[in-house]
């Protein structure tokens, strides 16, 4: 069944609660204040069920101009707007101001409402109507039925009611697929139950026992209860009103306009990219660095403007702009915003978020501005491609990229897929999601790195993996560079051979006196058998410069000569030896200590436990007591 919220709006004392009530049968003031000086200071809600068998939700909102900001925090959610204005008095200041905050939040359905009815005469009516009609001229509105109703006597509300029905079914259907989102405009506590939230359910489902979070500080709550209209149900839909009764949170963790949301469904942000229109009325232009009130789903946040395509925006103009914010948010792309001027208090625009959670940018730079206009227009694919190459250097997910994306999951994959067949991005390990643009510069920074430290030092193996990782990315993207060289390594552009990274190509390429130094540090090694001098005692005696014993020793170590401590050198081949020495013993006897290790070797303690400890490190044996034992699988 398609689901749907009625709004109210119009000038104060025009006969909006009223209204309501001869509709529902129920007073939507609920606060003392409210009762006592008989006037809505704060949001009302309440439903009534209409003739096709479809229960129809309603906010009540504060027609007086000092609680326009209660009025926003509702509004928003709406799918059919009645503007109610009193026949004794016609079109008045916040019926405009009201009017044009509908129009920027593109509400499309609505009714106009001429209240009081009784109190004026036919001739009165007809000029007021005339009037009316004059004023909504050029707005959603234009074409909207004119119904006279008078509250009190009840005349004119089955007609208003039947026309309520009829337009319900012209109302587009909320996106259920999307995950939950709910901008919260109240927060109390129930006894027996703890915190419980309302607001309109605009996207997705939420069931109880769901686990859910609170933005903009990403706290994790659970659904314990949920009530639609007063009813307990299992599962409330986009479209309804909802009260959730949330557990492992308190009131005081909680404000108007905080979102409830499906888990990791949205980041929050305190930047946003909007495309920003002023009102053709408009009381004020603005300037950059001007000071706003924006109003986005049930909050109130400063921000400053930062026009990034023009010195100002006038009456009746557009622009795009950043906005950076003085508080924390979470929203989405193609959210609306009401602008309002920081002081006076005027309503003089709106905006519509392109891009949620942008880095700064610098004004009139033309590849940012060809973006947004990309963004604001282009395609679902090449604005997810655009997100993607403009992220790359983040190694994100998709899930990542789904929620700044700010479309339905479905479509996000779909992209990335069609993307990833037409090699427009590459997913490494499946995961990390990178534009090819950013594959190739990484290839081509890799490279010169490589190609650099070849140079300088080209008797060595290779660069150490870890000092390549430090110079292309962060330490917290570690994890993705891994697996970029080895999507490389795979390409045959490097070689990685244990903790070195190399050339493909590249190849050690030794002189005759290297060659000659080699032969007598390898003789030097494996003549000593298991009781091996030290590095410096071998270096001594071998009459060639020092720098080039230096790059021989290099382009030994982890190959001819293994390093078994900081002290013990083995020759790979004594090495080797030892190992199938140890492997035989072991195989025979179950088990081997130090000392018959050692006097299998025929050498020291120094160097048996050498060798036996980088075997524990290398997992060939297990110690248990005084004994080694082989690991299964040696």
């Amino acid at each position: 069944m398609k689901n749907v919220i009625i709004g109210t709006a119009g000038h104060i004392d025009h006969g909006k609660t009223t209204l309501i009530k001869a509709l529902t049968g129920r007073n939507t003031d609920r606060l003392k204040e409210e009762k006592r000086r008989g006037i809505s200071i704060d949001l009302g809600f309440t439903y009534f069920d209409l003739p096709s068998g479809k229960r129809a939700g309603i906010i009540d909102v504060p027609g007086h101009e000092k609680f326009v900001k209660n009025m926003l925090a509702g509004i928003g959610g709406i799918d059919i707007v009645m503007l109610v204005i009193a026949a004794d008095e016609g079109i008045m200041p916040q019926t405009k101001e009201h009017l044009d905050i509908l129009s920027i939040l593109e509400v499309k359905k609505g009714i106009i409402v001429l209240t009081k009815s009784s109190l004026v005469e036919d001739e009165w009516m007809e000029l007021v109507k005339e009037e009316v009609m004059l004023g909504v001229e050029n707005t959603f509105l234009e074409n909207a039925n004119i119904i006279s109703v008078d509250s009190v006597s009840g005349e004119g509300i089955s007609k208003l009611i039947a026309e309520i029905d009829c337009i319900t079914n012209k109302t587009k259907s909320r996106n259920l697929d999307a995950p939950a989102r709910m901008p919260i405009d109240r927060i109390f506590t129930k006894t027996g139950f703890g915190t419980v939230v309302t607001g309109t359910l605009v996207e997705g489902t939420i069931s109880v026992e769901e686990a859910v979070e609170i933005l903009p500080s990403k706290t994790k709550v659970r659904v314990r209860n949920i009530q639609v209209h007063g009813d307990s149900v299992s599962q409330a839909f986009a479209g309804q009103r909802v009260a959730i009764n949330l557990a492992n949170i308190k009131k005081e963790a909680i404000d108007r306009g905080h979102v409830l949301a499906s888990l990791d469904s949205m980041m929050e942000t305190m930047m946003i990219d909007v495309k920003l229109s002023l009102l053709k009325d408009s009381p004020r232009k603005i300037k950059n660095r001007d000071r706003v009130r924006l109003y986005i789903g049930a909050s109130e946040i400063l921000a400053r403007v930062a026009i990034l395509n023009a010195e100002e925006i006038l009456p009746g103009e557009s622009a795009y702009a950043q906005l950076r914010l003085e508080e924390t948010t979470a929203l989405k792309k193609d959210d609306i915003m009401v602008i309002r001027f920081y002081s006076p208090m005027e309503t003089i625009g709106g905006a519509i978020v392109i891009e949620s959670n942008p880095k700064k940018h610098k004004r009139y730079n033309e590849k940012i501005i060809e973006e947004l206009a990309l963004k604001e227009k282009g395609n679902t694919k090449d604005i997810v491609e655009k997100l993607i190459e403009n992220t790359s250097s983040q190694f994100l997910g998709l899930y990542d990229i789904i929620k700044l994306a700010g479309y339905q999951e479905s479509e996000v994959s779909d992209c990335v897929q069609i993307l990833k067949i037409n090699k427009r991005i590459i997913i490494l390990d499946d995961t990390f999601i990178i534009h090819i643009s950013y594959y190739e510069k990484m290839k081509n920074d890799i490279l010169k790195i490589l190609d650099k430290f070849h140079s300088t030092y080209p008797l060595r193996q290779g660069m150490l993996k870890e000092e390549l990782k430090t110079k292309i990315s962060n330490k917290s993207k570690s994890k993705a560079i891994e697996f970029l060289l080895k999507d490389f390594h795979d390409e045959k552009l490097v070689k990685i051979d244990g903790k070195y990274v190399s050339e493909f190509k590249f190849k050690i390429i030794l002189d005759k006196e290297h060659n000659k130094i080699k032969q007598m540090i390898e003789k030097a090694y494996y003549d000593s058998a298991f009781s091996t001098p030290s590095i410096e005692d071998v270096l001594v005696t071998i009459p060639y410069n020092e720098e080039k014993i230096e790059q021989v020793l290099e382009t030994m170590i982890d190959n001819e000569l293994i390093n078994m401590n900081n002290d013990v050198y083995l020759h790979v081949k004594r090495y080797n030896e030892a190992k199938d020495m140890l492997v035989v013993f072991v195989n025979e006897k179950g088990s081997i200590t130090l000392a018959e290790y050692r006097d299998l070797l025929n050498t020291s303690r120094k160097y048996t436990v050498g060798l036996l400890e980088y075997f524990d490190k290398i997992k060939i044996t297990k110690r248990d007591g005084d004994k080694r034992i082989l690991l299964k699988g040696k």
